[in-house]
């Protein structure tokens, strides 16, 4: 593995762990020798990962939207920050630039984006590894409705599977080394589940 990219929030949360895990990622993928790419904010859990990462002497890519430099202050201590037009651009780039994804603790933003890519994996787009970093619980809750989502019949079991989820960031790029994309993935019919 070579970049990973994260999404996570441009705001601090609620709960200092969260802050003190973009830390520790940013750190430990430094630490692995596995670039960061993500979405070139200098604020709230964005700007601590990148900074940590680069502190640690890691390599960090930034990609934001134009509209969005001022709104979530642009990093300009990055040395590769890529500015697109469009949010369109900017997770096609991440993607692109990307050998696995993970969601820190974040908003609607973050959930979409984390979700876009599982997605993509479940119809085979892509082979790289999905994962939620669940500090302090932060995912129990959507842990828990994506298995009522099995139950009720519109996730298979192979899906679900496809999602990690750790509580460390250590235990977190281990399973994303070890993860190894399932050979059959196909839609639910009637039929099948």
């Amino acid at each position: 593995m070579k970049r990973l990219c994260v999404f996570c929030g441009s705001s601090r949360g609620a709960d200092p762990a969260y802050a003190e895990a973009a830390r520790q990622l940013g750190a430990a993928l430094a630490e692995a020798d596995i670039g960061l790419v993500y979405g070139g904010a200098a604020v709230g859990l964005m700007g601590i990962l990148a900074d940590a990462c680069m502190e640690a002497g890691g390599t960090v890519t930034g990609v934001i939207p134009e509209a969005l430099i001022r709104k979530e202050v642009g990093h300009a201590g990055l040395s590769d920050l890529r500015i697109v037009s469009s949010m369109h651009e900017r997770k096609a780039l991440m993607a692109e630039l990307s050998d696995g994804f993970v969601a820190l603790p974040g908003g609607i933003g973050t959930l979409e984006e984390i979700f876009e890519v599982w997605t993509w994996a479940q119809l085979s787009d892509h082979e790289k590894p999905c994962a939620l970093l669940n500090v302090n619980g932060f995912y129990d809750g959507l842990s828990g409705f994506l298995d009522h989502v099995v139950a009720q019949g519109f996730l298979r079991p192979l899906h679900r599977d496809m999602l990690i989820v750790a509580d460390e960031p250590g235990a977190l790029l281990l399973a994303i080394e070890a993860y190894r994309a399932p050979a059959a993935v196909k839609w639910i019919g009637e039929e099948e589940y």
